[in-house]
């Protein structure tokens, strides 16, 4: 059972991963219990790597790991580089000079020198910390963990940050895909959810009502929710196309609601550019209230996700979990969680987003259905029990041979050449 300080342990997962799995990963944590461990991330709060992070942490402390997490520090103007090297590794354009290289490379130095990076284990997650590695003394394995779309990036952030990807031990990236032509073995973790969280636990009608309520959102009306970080990846001006295309077959209000996150200087700027589109049954929030996004993904007749690139897309699983069908941009890591026409539909344009948007909110029959089979998808494949117990099998791996080699583990590396048609070209 639960703890009455609501953190949840592997056990609390048995009636969805069955008391066998539980076992397993209980005695595979016990032959890691007090290796030290450092996730290393830009934020403690706003997107997919901190709500992972909260639970993953807490998980394996419950194993007897020392599992830290630890946000690296930084101006404005470095946040503002790294979100457009976040961007070219999705294929934008980027002119990287000098004086980015310096205070991207400055920033990382300082973090290096206010932290103790002396674990067994360090993961560092996405570019924003990625140069620790070089002014860091490593005791152990370091590995990469990649969050974002790699499928082609843009050449010279590729050529850049290969120095630092290829003085780790090993990279982790959310789909095959995603690899690329490193002299480092590269694995793919697809991310998962905690059903224990505030974001994801369960929550009676009446709570349900309360929320959304205290928000004024209206529900004479079927609910047409996405909800992401307010980036221009996400799509929320198509999402809001779409939306204005269906409504005229079917009554609905769509609640477009984001958060800004602490290392994304867009943010601001995408949420201001939406504010114009508000009307009665167009609502563009802005904030941090998990129960309130619960609440919304709950009983939302559909939950969007119209992405134009995406690592994972991780409130894609959330909103299944809840039995919610979903319409997701047919790119990245979304194609791993819906199966079109089964748990959900994949689309490639507001026209498609539309039209299916139409279809689910004409069949109440098929949208049950499709909700069912979304919450069994994620119940079987995208729970953090899988997610932890990927790390927990890497870091054995480590501990048998600190120097990982791809085929000790089953595993390969991408190889050959450097495939310039994998390069955005701009």
């Amino acid at each position: 059972m639960q703890s009455r300080h609501a953190v949840s342990t592997v056990e609390d997962y048995e009636p969805f991963i069955g008391r066998q799995a539980v076992e397993r990963i209980v005695n595979k944590g016990r032959l890691l219990s007090g290796r030290s461990v450092a996730h290393v991330n830009s934020t403690y709060f706003g997107g997919g790597v901190a709500e992972i992070l909260s639970s993953l942490t807490l998980l394996m402390r419950s194993l007897g790991l020392d599992a830290e997490w630890r946000a690296i520090q930084g101006p404005p103007d470095f946040y503002g580089i790294t979100k457009k090297m976040h961007n070219a590794l999705q294929g934008a354009p980027i002119r990287l000079t000098d004086i980015k290289k310096e205070i991207y490379e400055d920033v990382a130095y300082q973090n290096a020198l206010r932290n103790r990076f002396d674990h067994d284990f360090v993961v560092v997650h996405d570019p924003q910390p990625l140069p620790l590695i070089r002014y860091s003394r490593k005791r152990g394995p370091w590995i990469w963990r990649c969050h974002v779309d790699m499928a082609q990036p843009s050449r010279e952030i590729w050529e850049y940050l290969t120095d630092y990807i290829e003085q780790y031990d090993a990279v982790i990236s959310s789909a095959e895909e995603y690899r690329q032509p490193w002299r480092v073995p590269q694995l793919v973790f697809q991310p998962a959810i905690d059903p224990f969280s505030i974001l994801n636990r369960e929550l009676p009608e009446g709570e349900v009502d309360r929320r959304l309520h205290h928000y004024g959102v209206p529900t004479d009306l079927p609910l047409v929710v996405q909800v992401s970080r307010f980036d221009r990846w996400k799509d929320p001006h198509g999402v809001i196309q779409a939306f204005q295309i269906a409504r005229r077959k079917r009554d609905c209000t769509l609640v477009l609601v984001g958060n800004v996150a602490m290392d994304d200087p867009e943010g601001p700027q995408v949420y201001e550019s939406l504010l114009g589109a508000r009307e009665e049954r167009v609502l563009i929030m802005s904030g941090e209230d998990t129960s309130f996004v619960n609440a919304l993904q709950r009983r939302a007749a559909v939950v969007l996700q119209k992405s134009l690139r995406e690592g994972f897309g991780l409130t894609v699983s959330e909103a299944m979990w809840k039995r919610t069908p979903v319409i997701g941009g047919n790119v990245g890591g979304i194609r791993y969680q819906i199966d079109d026409g089964v748990n959900g539909f994949l689309v490639s344009s507001v026209e498609e987003t539309a039209d299916r948007l139409v279809r689910l909110l004409s069949d109440e029959d098929l949208r049950r259905r499709m909700g069912e089979a979304a919450r069994e998808k994620v119940r079987q494949r995208f729970l953090m029990t899988r997610y932890l117990e990927q790390y927990l099998d890497l870091m054995d791996a480590f501990e048998a041979r600190y120097s990982l080699r791809p085929e000790t583990l089953g595993l390969s590396m991408h190889a050959g050449g450097t495939e310039p048609e994998r390069f955005a070209t701009h």
